[in-house]
């Protein structure tokens, strides 16, 4: 079976994972999910993207007929071993921002392919080095972006990404929402064998 031309459900409502799919060359349809994102209180940080990814998988398998591929995703923001998820609030976003500016954090998104048959959970992992940001910086990029569906607070794409991430080690796509280098690879041995 061509890789390209295999039945992908997204399962995600991020323009972000919609945006790299599609760049990516693949056909699929979007069906947005409302899933129960909540994990345990004692898990591994580094494993609650892939955990959240398989929850998802496991609320959207009633979408699935034969040769379709469901595809779900999360990604999580670590930060001194603490997960930064969506931000309530503007004062919530500001205190993330300011946590992360001038330091180190790391970005998992873990994602789950499903089909009748098989299950394959992967995680893309990257290390993403922030500039020193002001508060006015942080107020600007607040006010102009409103990061309330991001988690971290930022979305790499936007002003912080252009303008005060200094390098990043892993892959770019993979902050963005999407790990498409292992997404392409895992999706090949699925297809593979079956």
């Amino acid at each position: 079976m061509d890789i390209f031309q295999t039945k992908l459900i997204l399962a995600s409502q991020s323009p972000r994972r919609k945006e790299l799919l599609q760049q990516a060359g693949f056909s699929f349809s979007v069906q947005p999910l409302d899933a129960d994102e909540s994990f345990p209180e004692n898990m591994d940080v580094y494993e609650v993207a892939a955990f959240l990814a398989a929850k998802k998988a496991q609320a959207g398998k009633h979408l699935l007929s034969d040769k379709e591929i469901l595809v779900t995703a999360d990604s999580v923001v670590i930060y001194q071993n603490q997960i930064f998820n969506k931000p309530e609030n503007e004062q919530d976003a500001f205190q993330m921002i300011k946590s992360l500016s001038g330091d180190m954090h790391e970005v998992c998104t873990g994602v789950c392919l499903l089909s009748k048959s098989k299950k394959i959970i992967f995680t893309g992992h990257s290390k993403v080095y922030m500039a020193e940001m002001t508060d006015e910086e942080i107020q600007f990029y607040i006010k102009q972006y409103r990061p309330f569906d991001k988690a971290g607070a930022y979305g790499i794409q936007e002003w912080i990404g252009l303008c005060k991430i200094k390098h990043i080690e892993g892959t770019y796509p993979n902050v963005m929402g999407l790990p498409t280098d292992l997404f392409y690879k895992n999706l090949k041995e699925m297809i593979k064998a079956d």
